[in-house]
């Protein structure tokens, strides 16, 4: 059985983590295949936004534990710098909008995986933890850098160091996330997002992402040099003139990705 779904509809890669029976914890084989994945949803002009979801109750629960202890596996190092950081460096560097549909739990690094997407929705019945310091380890799948970016210093460092769950309407609350849903409207509203990014100008959106990842690091002159920079290429872009035009005609824009 394949460790990871993929399947494209409309412009929307739709990526469903596939190993129910373990709430879809990684083990090497699902890291690597997912990073593959991602690697030809940057490449392929037929896809416009991606979908990440988990099959069965669960979001993900993070690290298969059974392979960390297995002296056959490939430890700790290697689960880090093989698996997690480049997939959270793939989701982050993608031009492409990324949503994360939360279907249930997601502990560990599955809830940082979430958080490194750019759209976050859940159902109503799904929690998150950092579940890290109860086994005696720290936050990692960046973490400890989006947490405290998204709720605050002080919340995350209580929830890295506590481990509590938190419950879908408090993530929403604290700032984890941008929609909650009711899990019988869920996979239809989740969805409804994506297929309205699919629609939207691609290489704006890209842009907007870039513009984000270096503002958690650029002074405001470097920041407005940037944005200097990338609103030049947007307004370069044919979905500019397309959307100027729509407007101007009070029409829907037709966006191709251009």
């Amino acid at each position: 059985m394949d460790s990871i779904l993929f399947t494209i509809e409309s412009g929307v890669a739709f990526i469903t983590m596939n190993r129910p029976d373990k709430l879809n914890s990684f083990n090497r084989a699902m890291a690597l295949q997912l990073q593959s994945i991602l690697d030809q949803c940057a490449t392929d002009d037929s896809i416009r936004a991606i979908y990440l979801t988990g099959a069965g109750k669960g979001f993900c629960a993070g690290q298969d534990l059974a392979e960390v202890v297995d002296p056959e596996g490939p430890g700790m190092k290697r689960i880090l710098s093989e698996h997690y950081n480049p997939i959270v460096q793939r989701l982050r560097d993608i031009a492409k909008p990324v949503v994360a549909a939360v279907n249930g739990v997601a502990a560990g690094a599955g809830a940082n995986i979430a958080f490194a997407c750019d759209v976050v929705v859940s159902k109503s019945s799904a929690s998150f933890i950092q579940a890290f310091s109860k086994i005696g380890l720290i936050p990692d799948s960046g973490g400890t850098y989006t947490l405290p970016r998204l709720i605050g210093f002080q919340r995350a460092s209580a929830l890295m160091m506590l481990g509590d769950k938190v419950s879908a309407t408090d993530a929403l609350q604290m700032g984890m996330l941008y929609k909650v849903f009711d899990d019988e409207a869920f996979e239809t509203e989740s969805k409804k997002i994506a297929f309205q990014l699919a629609q939207m100008p691609t290489k704006a959106l890209g842009y907007i992402k870039q513009a984000l990842n270096a503002s958690t690091t650029n002074d405001i002159t470097s920041q407005l040099a940037l944005e200097d920079t990338l609103q030049q290429k947007a307004a370069a872009t044919t979905d500019f003139k397309e959307g100027v035009d729509a407007f101007l005609a009070k029409r829907a824009p037709q966006y191709k990705g251009q």
